[in-house]
């Protein structure tokens, strides 16, 4: 955040108000004084222009009352008179002008030396007609037109002995410019005086707004450092005052953040480790359904970078369209499987819908919590196959065994030459249910890790002579072996003989099972250096390529029919395969139909130093 400046700051506004006020008291005051002033002159002066008339005026009244024949008058006419008190009367200010008009309207005297030529005619002065003609006349300031200043008109009536008949007027004019004059100069001193005021009162209110404003830009300061996770500083107190105590209250606040920061950040740490670290994905949407967050794991599983999906809507994403309409939706939606396979690599999504709501409980968004479940629905359905598979292998030998015993309760069992052969039928599918149950107990040890292996040290090559032996003594004329096997051996192999041994049975008895007349075995072993290679290769019908990979599942036949015939449980092949694995080997299969099938597997060597020790 950049720097406030001076014009824009605080303390500018406290200075403004301050001189604001000041001026504002100044003007109030200034108002007052110079109205009073200007009333107190104006008074001072007109009382002594009214006192001065008072005095002329009654000597004047003398003077048109006295009667002529008196001596007093020293032989003086009304006229000389009239001017002789004129000139005697006392004017303070020279620039009063006194014109005495009779009622008649004609002038009888003057102090002005401009006007003696019109003493003896008669006045054209419109206030002193009006004065003769209302016997009255309001004294006011009035402006001269031909000098523009300002001037005092006064008509003062003259009255006989009776004081009912008017002998005459007295007209002054007193130059009242001088007193506003002096109310100019007044003003300028006080307007003087109030710049300088407040000019000072400018600087003090500066340097007293700075004791405000200091204090609070240390805390805009200290704030700015608190949003950039800086807890470490305090602001400083100056006092006791409001500010005093605003200043502790934010160092109060400064360590409540810190502690709560601290303890969010760890939280936020712990979170982060959390969603990094989980093999499940997590998405954070919105009200809207946007994407706001998404860890590793869920980059992982959508096969996108992360970062690449904020702002993206979550149906989108999901590829939920058919599912949901409207975001509000996922509230109620809980699980969902959402399959993203493609081709023929199945992968199975579930995703867990939950809210995130606000005080008020108001929704603000969703979570969704994404998990692989391709392998747990593939484990399901191979459960539920072999489940079904177990019922419907157990159900055809049942089925028949009943058919058989019902047919020998009904009296079948008297019949010489059909009793035997039920009989047999019956053992012979006892002892098929029998070995598919040992296959299951066997496969079920094994999934359980409760099947001991008792491995020892075997020559491998002997050992494979020894179980064609046996096995060749049993096999059918029409079908031959061809051992294409070392002629020396030294081949070690780490085994626990009677499992490979069962592992060669069954392999080998598939091939005898599905070999034609005349058909040959080829048995192979070939040393890989670290491994033997051991296949068994038959010229029976053969697997369909897009079979092969099953055959090694439970209960998979490629020809029911046929295995089913032969006594075969399909799980031969399966238990095969986990018994060399657990053996550090590896199992596959080869085939073209009609051309015979090959099955081979490998089984790690004992280097040289353990064969010595051995």
């Amino acid at each position: 955040m950049k720097k406030v400046g001076f014009f824009r700051s605080i303390q500018l506004k406290f200075s403004i108000i301050y001189i604001l006020l000041l001026l504002l008291a100044m003007q109030v005051i200034g108002s007052f004084f110079m109205t009073e002033l200007r009333k107190e002159l104006e008074e001072n002066f007109t009382k002594s222009i009214t006192d001065r008339m008072e005095l002329l005026s009654y000597n004047l009244e003398q003077a048109f009352n006295r009667d002529d024949t008196v001596d007093d008058n020293e032989g003086l006419s009304l006229e000389e008179e009239v001017q002789q008190i004129v000139n005697e009367i006392n004017i303070n200010n020279a620039e009063t002008s006194i014109q005495v008009i009779s009622n008649q309207g004609k002038i009888l005297g003057t102090n002005d030396p401009d006007k003696l030529g019109e003493v003896g005619n008669r006045t054209a002065n419109l206030i002193v007609e009006n004065a003769l003609n209302v016997n009255s006349f309001e004294p006011k300031p009035m402006i001269d037109k031909k000098t523009g200043e300002r001037i005092y008109v006064q008509a003062v009536p003259l009255y006989d002995d009776t004081g009912e008949s008017l002998v005459g007027v007295i007209y002054v004019e007193a130059l009242i410019q001088s007193v506003y004059d002096q109310l100019a100069e007044i003003n300028q001193i006080f307007i003087r005086g109030s710049i300088l005021a407040i000019s000072v009162s400018a600087i003090i209110g500066i340097l007293v707004a700075r004791t405000i404003t200091k204090p609070i830009k240390e805390m805009r300061k200290q704030a700015l450092t608190m949003a950039k996770g800086d807890f470490t500083q305090k602001v400083n107190i100056y006092g006791k005052d409001e500010i005093g105590q605003l200043a502790e209250s934010f160092n109060d606040l400064n360590g409540r953040l810190k502690h709560s920061y601290a303890t969010i950040e760890e939280e936020r740490r712990k979170l982060s480790s959390v969603l990094s670290n989980m093999s499940d994905g997590v998405i954070a949407v919105d009200n809207v359904g946007s994407i706001t967050l998404m860890n590793e794991a869920a980059g992982r599983l959508m096969k996108q970078n992360p970062d690449d999906l904020i702002g993206d809507m979550i149906i989108d994403v999901l590829q939920l369209e058919d599912r949901i309409v409207d975001i509000t939706e996922l509230q109620d939606s809980g699980s969902i499987i959402i399959d993203f396979s493609e081709d023929d690599e199945p992968f199975l999504l579930r995703a867990n819908f939950s809210t995130v709501s606000d005080d008020e409980e108001e929704i603000t968004g969703f979570i969704a919590v994404l998990s692989d479940v391709t392998e747990q629905e593939r484990v399901e359905q191979e459960r539920r196959d072999f489940v079904s598979n177990v019922s419907h292998e157990l159900r055809t030998p049942l089925t028949t065994m009943k058919s058989y015993l019902e047919a020998l309760s009904d009296g079948a069992w008297q019949d010489k030459e059909i009793a035997p052969k039920f009989l047999s039928v019956t053992q012979n599918e006892t002892d098929r249910m029998i070995r598919m149950v040992n296959d299951l107990l066997q496969l079920s040890k094994m999934d359980s890790d409760e099947y001991p292996l008792m491995k020892e040290r075997t020559e491998f090559i002997s050992f494979f002579h020894h179980v064609i032996d046996r096995l060749e003594m049993n096999i059918p004329e029409h079908i031959a072996f061809i051992r294409d096997l070392p002629k020396r051996g030294g081949y070690y192999v780490w085994i626990d003989k009677d499992k490979i041994t069962q592992v060669l049975d069954n392999i080998i008895s598939n091939a005898i099972k599905y070999s034609p007349e005349g058909g040959q075995i080829r048995l192979k072993v070939e040393n890989k250096r670290h491994y033997l290679l051991i296949s068994v290769q038959d010229q029976g019908i053969g697997i369909a390529y897009d079979k092969l990979e099953k055959i090694f599942e439970r209960f998979y036949r490629a020809d029911r029919a046929r295995t089913r015939k032969l006594g075969g449980t399909g799980l031969g092949l399966a238990i095969t395969k986990e018994l060399i694995e657990v053996h550090h080997g590896k199992i596959w299969a080869k085939s073209k139909e009609g051309k015979g099938t090959t099955i081979s597997f490998t089984l790690p060597l004992m280097n040289q130093k353990r064969r010595e020790r051995k």
